[in-house]
């Protein structure tokens, strides 16, 4: 798996997107009432196409939040901006790590941004040990994968 660590300071527009993201969760909130948790999101949209239970009835806040993520990129594009990403060339090996991310996501009731953003923000235990929880993963998984395997 090649693995490419960017490591550019980027103080501004690190900053600019703490800002959008806080700024989107709590207009989630506010307006629908919701964690704006992408698993969760995700869920509710695809509710509508895949039978699940459990899946709420309002889809269309939901699809609205999904495609401008996937179209905030392609309009930094279109303003002459630029987007770099950088994701390991082994589809077999993202495979598994989406599976992994997918099935960790199931068990802790959430993702990062749900658990993360919005689950410490309202003073959740239950984010707060889910947030250490995989916290500690991944600084585990980073240090095996750079200094016990030589950045396999």
């Amino acid at each position: 798996m090649e693995m490419e660590t960017p490591t550019a300071f980027t103080p501004w527009a690190s900053l600019g997107g703490g800002v959008l993201i806080g700024l989107s969760a709590v207009m989630v909130m506010g307006l629908f009432g919701r964690i704006a948790g992408i698993a969760g999101i995700t869920q509710g949209a695809l509710g509508g196409i895949v039978p699940l239970r459990g899946a709420p009835k309002d889809r269309d806040w939901r699809w609205a939040f999904l495609l401008g993520l996937l179209a905030a990129p392609v309009v930094i594009l279109a303003v002459g901006g630029s987007v770099t990403q950088t994701v390991p060339q082994n589809l077999f090996a993202m495979a598994i790590a989406g599976l992994l991310v997918g099935t960790g996501t199931a068990l802790g009731s959430g993702c990062t941004s749900g658990h993360g953003v919005c689950g410490l923000a309202r003073l959740s235990g239950r984010s707060l040990a889910a947030v250490a929880t995989f916290m500690a993963a991944g600084f585990i998984t980073v240090f095996l994968l750079r200094h016990v395997l030589g950045g396999v």
